[in-house]
């Protein structure tokens, strides 16, 4: 079997990652592809670092165990198995599912500081930025936070504020450059995606021949 593809996916918060993905992959086959998602390496939540107002910060790299993110995707290509609890951000309302990832000839990695860890960075084939406008990125994030992480709007304004848009500026933004391609996302990304896939289908093609 050849090595798989790894591809790096960056972008703000609430940029549109999410969307983008879910729409590349279920144009492929399930076997074909295996999305592994930062969201899921975060450090346990009682030793997240914390502002100078002791709210817990989750959007600085220090919040991620990057050693597990890249143990599993150096696992995923040498051809086994990984399995991960889901990480829930302490969110009652929802029950950690059991995780499991099986190797594919594409693997995708993604998350705000995928490109930030210089050995997790070195693994991926391929790197994607997406980005959005930021008045754009606020609006997803706060209608994220408040369903998916049970956050209240004053939460997610001050969060907003004080951590998501100075990490984006000191972290993420800088990185941009590294990318291959640069995916806009204010509207619509049709016609990037159909990009991605025809690379994503070739080098698919080239695995399986």
């Amino acid at each position: 079997m050849k090595e798989p593809l790894v591809v790096g996916m960056t972008g703000g918060s609430a940029s549109g990652k999410t969307l983008f993905l879910s729409s590349l992959i279920e144009i492929f086959q399930e076997n074909e592809i295996c999305l592994v998602s930062q969201d899921n390496y975060y450090k346990s939540r009682d030793t997240q670092p914390v502002d100078e107002n002791g709210v817990k910060n989750f959007d600085t790299p220090l919040s991620i165990d990057f050693d597990e993110f890249r143990h599993d995707l150096e696992e995923l290509k040498r051809g086994n198995t990984v399995q991960r609890q889901e990480y829930t951000f302490n969110n009652p309302n929802v029950t950690p599912k059991n995780l499991v990832f099986k190797p594919s000839p594409i693997i995708i990695a993604e998350g705000i500081f995928v490109f930030y860890d210089k050995e997790l960075s070195s693994l991926f084939d391929l790197k994607l930025f997406i980005e959005a406008k930021n008045y754009l990125m606020l609006k997803r994030r706060i209608t994220r936070d408040a369903l998916e992480r049970g956050y209240d709007l004053d939460d997610v304004l001050y969060r907003y504020e004080k951590h998501v848009a100075p990490t984006f500026e000191k972290y993420i933004e800088p990185l941009k450059h590294e990318a291959d391609i640069i995916i806009p996302n204010n509207h619509h990304f049709k016609k990037a995606l159909q990009v991605v896939v025809a690379y994503l289908k070739m080098e698919l093609a080239g695995r399986k021949a």
